[in-house]
């Protein structure tokens, strides 16, 4: 609380009595002010700015003020009656693990957690530099030629793409097609943005009805792979059918997912989207994740969002700015392409600090895995009963559990897990990074009758082949920088983020008047 003494409730919006440390304006700095502007109190202020038909006719029912730390500690009372469950919901959120050089000289550090766009280059290199390296995750992943750097979450990325695709392709239907497998929360962002544009949104929701679609008039296509079930489409059949009525292909992907998978650009995606929560960013309320979107080469001066390019200085080296920067609202205007600004820069930072940290191998690692406790998980609900819809998954199963849905699911709030109900009849499973052994089991109970034996956990000891169709299957090298294969270990990952903390203040400081003075 901002006072420094209890006071009657209808006193509180009139005290000027402030506590500096939270701002630090004086009673005589507000004496000045006032009369600077012509005003003789800040009530009179008040009344002559707001207008009298939305003004409070009475004071707000405030608590009594207290200090920061009785109002922690009050806050804290409130938090510790939350109940913390297990989430297998996924749907494009995902537990992580934040590697802790990460957390505390990255995520917790002022020096990059202020950071916004960074418009003088020249004092912003080291944050460039890693804004880059998360642009060449996103290409090298998903095997398109190029990335912005980044997007504000996954939904409004496609809604993006959309626009995108829009301005760039030579069909002139005003039709966009979306599979309806893909993450709802991204069909309703198209569908808004789509609404006030004039482009009519048409949902395929079942095999007969996308294929129905796609032979049919559209400027673009929206899927998701793998799909927000789980399935794993082979989607190279659709994006030459797209691309033979001069439409573009827009992929959502799972850039975890495409460490193991085909990537889009090798079967001829236009647009992906996507992601980066799950590369070190934990959950929190649906956000802040950074996004991405990756396009053809020819679409690049369409491309909303910022991308960061290298250049070379007058020494001959390296030297990082903002490039193609006539998309930005705040250049162009109402005729801007994007007014994508902020675009998540501390969370793009941590991902691709995480991509750094883990390395190719480091990564690949961690999806086999995920994708391995997923398959112990199918194995052991088939035994119980319970076959996964599709034989083909990466980190998520969906069931189909007819009039149990609503019990199953009950069943999990009980043992503190929750699972996502989808279509009224169906569970869907996602495991991720933090998926122990413990968590299968859990879910194996959850699905048993009672009296009916668990699986036995000990016959996959040793790990189980993951459902990933062999036609499917990646082979191409990804993330070769030097960047993404040096800094390993704890105190090499330091030494590279305090070289970059050290890129951002080694400039010449009379290039900027007020870094000049001593």
């Amino acid at each position: 609380m901002l006072m420094q003494s209890a006071r009657p409730l209808g006193e509180l919006e009139n005290t000027t009595e402030f506590i500096p440390r939270h701002i630090g304006v004086s009673e005589a700095d507000e004496r000045h002010m006032l009369s600077v502007i012509g005003e003789a109190s800040r009530r009179a202020l008040i009344d002559s700015i707001v207008p009298r038909s939305i003004a409070r006719a009475s004071a707000m029912r405030l608590p009594p003020p207290a200090t920061e730390a009785a109002a922690l500690l009050e806050l804290r009372a409130m938090a510790s009656r939350n109940q913390v469950f297990r989430s297998f919901i996924g749907q494009g959120y995902y537990g992580t693990f934040t590697p802790g050089v990460i957390l505390r000289n990255i995520l917790e550090n002022p020096a990059w957690y202020t950071a916004y766009t960074p418009y003088q280059a020249e004092i912003s290199q080291g944050r460039m530099e890693a804004l880059v390296n998360f642009q060449t995750m996103v290409c090298d992943l998903t095997a398109m030629p190029i990335a912005n750097a980044s997007m504000l979450d996954e939904a409004t990325a496609a809604a993006e793409a959309m626009t995108l695709a829009k301005r760039s392709v030579r069909s002139k239907s005003n039709t966009f097609l979306v599979a309806g497998d893909c993450h709802p929360q991204t069909i309703e962002v198209v569908q808004t943005r789509a609404k006030p544009l004039g482009i009519e949104v048409v949902l395929a929701n079942s095999r007969e009805e996308w294929q129905k679609a796609i032979a049919g008039d559209y400027f673009a296509v929206l899927a998701q792979y793998p799909s927000t079930s789980g399935r794993i489409d082979d989607l190279r059949a659709d994006v030459q059918q797209a691309h033979a009525k001069q439409a573009a292909f827009i992929v959502a992907a799972d850039l975890l997912a495409l460490t193991l998978l085909v990537p889009p650009g090798e079967f001829g995606a236009d647009i992906v989207v996507g992601t980066t929560q799950r590369f070190g960013m934990p959950m929190g309320a649906g956000g802040p994740h950074a996004a991405y979107l990756a396009c053809r080469d020819e679409f690049k001066r369409s491309m909303p969002g910022r991308l960061v390019g290298v250049s070379v200085d007058t020494h001959g080296n390296p030297a990082y700015r903002l490039a193609l920067q006539t998309r930005e609202q705040h250049i162009r205007r109402e005729k801007a392409t994007s007014n994508i600004c902020t675009a998540q820069v501390l969370p793009a930072v941590v991902a691709s600090m995480y991509a750094v940290y883990h390395g190719p191998q480091g990564l690949r690692r961690i999806a086999q895995r995920v994708a391995s406790y997923t398959a112990i998980l199918a194995k052991g609900l088939e035994q119980l009963g319970h076959a996964p819809q599709k034989a083909a998954f990466f980190d998520t199963i969906s069931l189909r559990t007819g009039e149990a849905t609503q019990a199953l699911v009950a069943k999990g709030h009980a043992l503190r897990a929750n699972l996502r109900m989808a279509w009224d009849e169906y569970i869907c499973i996602s495991l991720d990074e933090t998926s122990t052994r413990a968590d299968v089991e859990l879910i194996w109970s959850i699905f048993a009758k009672p009296g009916q034996a668990l699986p036995d956990f000990a016959p996959f000891e040793k790990g189980i082949e993951p459902r990933i169709p062999q036609e499917l299957r990646r082979t191409s090298d990804f993330l070769t920088h030097p960047v993404f294969n040096t800094h390993h270990s704890e105190t090499g990952m330091l030494r590279y983020i305090r070289a970059l903390s050290d890129k951002d203040l080694a400039l010449d400081r009379s290039m900027i008047p007020w870094a000049a003075a001593p």
